[in-house]
């Protein structure tokens, strides 16, 4: 990768329309040129071609070493895996299946798949029995790939449905090298003459969307599609995806491989030459120390992840006595970001000496160690999936890290709007990706268009609509500022409308409420109701130090949903989150359950979308009794 490369960190202001003193889209111009020949097969082997020595990837050995993996030794591996998959009988255009955790391994079959012509189809390794069947026999994969032995069970389990599935692979089982075995005695060339037949145009693979209601939809997304997304990507995120520095940007990779988010942004580090670890597992412990080894300098994260860091850093504190020395300076933290966000927006002169000098005094104290449980040497962190909220959006920026928010669907090849460099705006997610558009129907819903909208879904399945007039409706509610960010406030389908006729969105609400370390998760209900109530569950983590902290390890969870200590913390909480809407809007009433939402209990989805009416079906009784004045956090009121 050439590192003098000029980098482009004011792109052109984005192309506003206005209609009744209101901006209704915005368009950004391309600022990468588009692909017209080949195909992300053809990334590993151009890689090994222009920088043979440069490390690309980064893999960890069974004494937890990271062990660098240069261009040309992964385009050995690709050319290698792809033989064995023609050699197991695998043809273009058929469908390959992952159902892995977040490995080398993953992405290694990926770009395999697609230089000997297949397409992949991601599938979550917590997927259950009747989730699988249904995308493999819908897909009609001929191959699959799995982790372990569990999954090939599950697979076996269903394959009486699967007519055209031939292969099982599991990899730790050494399948990568049976197939590396297997393909020996197939020439060189058959893997370069199916590469060299893919366009932009084919379809690289089949992303099933994990939607709250009914079978999941399989997404059609082309090379083209990619191309789009990750090479606008990279020209805008000069910073994150391109060495800025003497240290080489890299990233340790721990979302799943199965979300079209972490896919991208895969394909764009070897794109781009950004040195790409896996970390397995997100368990606390094997990731932290999984950071501390490889030391990113840039994060994919879902807001989960950073409010997890911030919570862990304030219970650390209380435990020792300084929880209020943590939360001034995550004040200042906090304040310090807004100021520094509006400076580089030409808005405001920046931080004030004061506040700079007090800023510094936490540094060393509070904001170098929430750096450090990064692994101490992020600087960037790319965050979507919901909301990250104003309020950690600004801390983060203010203790060091600076966060580019983004959103974005399946069907959009992951983002469509993202922060751009050097210019944010806390509380919005971004403006339109270069080379994409946005546009607020009369009814608020956020319409997409770009190279990288997908064109259907596989199958002709319908559901959402697919693109129409050039346009993807995304059920998403949203408006635009007068600069062109967009803010996105609920889901279209989830809006609550109330007895008195009042709407509201349920998101905002339950995104503040998700960002207190006591709550795990939350589903906001009043529909043809006379307030709105929530339900909440508890985060595992935040109970056990609540719990320490007041000496209450020994009270059951039933009766401690009903512990009047806890409650009012719960209280504040939601109060807290009524400060985000007007009081009609307000939260009255809340449940606190004693189970989890997970998605075995099919109250999740594997993305950790809320399945609203099994949630509403299954604690019906609960949402009952808020409206019969029972179980309420604080009296309704008129």
């Amino acid at each position: 990768m050439s590192h003098d490369v000029s980098p482009q960190l004011s792109p052109p202001e984005p192309e506003l329309t206005t209609e009744a003193a209101r901006v209704v889209q915005a368009v950004a111009a391309p600022i990468a040129p588009v692909v017209t020949t080949g195909s992300l097969a053809d990334i590993p082997f151009h890689n090994a071609t222009e920088a043979p020595a440069d490390p690309v990837l980064s893999r960890k050995d069974e004494t937890g070493n990271w062990l660098d993996v240069t261009a040309a030794a992964f385009r050995d591996e690709v050319l290698a895996v792809a033989k064995g998959l023609i050699a197991s009988g695998l043809r273009p255009g058929e469908r390959l299946a992952i159902m892995a955790h977040t490995s080398y391994e993953w992405t290694l079959l990926d770009f395999a798949a697609w230089a000997a012509g297949a397409i992949t189809v991601p599938v979550y390794p917590s997927s259950s029995a009747a989730q699988v069947g249904w995308i493999l026999a819908d897909s009609a994969a001929v191959a699959c790939a799995v982790q372990n032995v569990q999954q090939a069970r599950l697979v076996t389990g269903v394959r009486g449905q699967l007519t055209a599935l031939r292969e099982l692979w599991q990899l730790d089982t050494a399948a990568i090298a049976q197939l590396k075995a297997a393909g020996r005695g197939v020439p060189d060339r058959a893997v370069h003459e199916r590469r060299a037949a893919v366009t932009p145009r084919h379809i690289a693979t089949l992303v099933y969307t994990s939607g709250t209601t009914g079978n999941p939809k399989g997404c059609v997304l082309t090379h083209a599609n990619f191309f789009a997304e990750v090479d606008n990507a990279i020209e805008l995120l000069h910073p994150v995806f391109r060495a800025v520095s003497t240290e080489p940007a890299s990233t340790l990779l721990f979302l799943p491989l199965s979300h079209v988010f972490g896919r991208m942004v895969a394909v764009g580090c070897l794109r781009a030459r950004v040195r790409l670890g896996h970390a397995p597992s997100v368990a606390t412990d094997e990731l932290l120390a999984d950071l501390a080894g490889f030391r990113p300098t840039f994060l994919l994260a879902v807001p989960y992840v950073l409010e997890k860091i911030y919570n862990t850093g304030r219970a650390t504190a209380e435990s020792t006595g300084r929880a209020a020395s943590f939360d001034r300076a995550a004040r200042i933290a906090q304040r310090y970001g807004e100021e520094l966000a509006a400076q580089r927006r030409a808005e405001g002169r920046g931080p004030s000496v004061a506040l700079r000098a007090a800023h510094a005094l936490y540094e060393p104290l509070v904001y170098r160690r929430i750096r450090a449980a990064l692994g101490g040497a992020v600087r960037y962190v790319l965050c979507g999936g919901s909301p990250l909220g104003r309020r950690l959006a600004a801390f983060y920026t203010g203790a060091g890290i600076e966060v580019f928010e983004g959103y974005g669907l399946t069907e959009t090849t992951a983002a469509a709007t993202v922060t751009p460099p050097l210019k944010p705006r806390l509380g919005t997610v971004g403006r339109p990706l270069p080379g994409s558009a946005v546009r607020i129907a009369p009814d608020g819903e956020v319409l997409l268009s770009g190279g990288q909208v997908f064109s259907g879904y596989w199958n002709g399945q319908t559901g959402q609509p697919a693109p129409r007039r050039g346009w993807f409706a995304t059920g998403d509610i949203g408006e635009l500022d007068e600069a062109g960010y967009l803010t996105i406030t609920g889901r279209k389908k989830e809006i609550i409308v109330t007895a008195g006729g009042k709407n509201v969105a349920p998101a905002p609400l339950e995104d503040r409420l998700r960002a207190h370390p006591l709550v795990g998760q939350c589903m906001v209900v009043g529909d043809d109701r006379p307030y709105i109530a929530a339900l909440l569950t508890l985060e595992p983590d935040g109970l056990a130090h609540w719990r320490r902290m007041r000496k209450k390890q020994d009270v059951p969870l039933t009766r401690l949903v009903t512990d009047e200590e806890l409650r009012g913390e719960l209280q504040r909480a939601v109060d807290d989150a009524n400060t985000l809407v007007s009081r009609a809007e307000s939260i009255r009433a809340f449940a606190v359950l004693p189970v989890e939402f997970t998605e075995a209990s099919g109250h999740l989805t594997p993305s950790m979308k809320l399945r609203r009416a099994a949630v509403a079906a299954d604690f019906a009784e609960e949402i009952e009794a808020l409206y019969a004045g029972r179980q309420a956090g604080s009296a309704p009121r008129a």
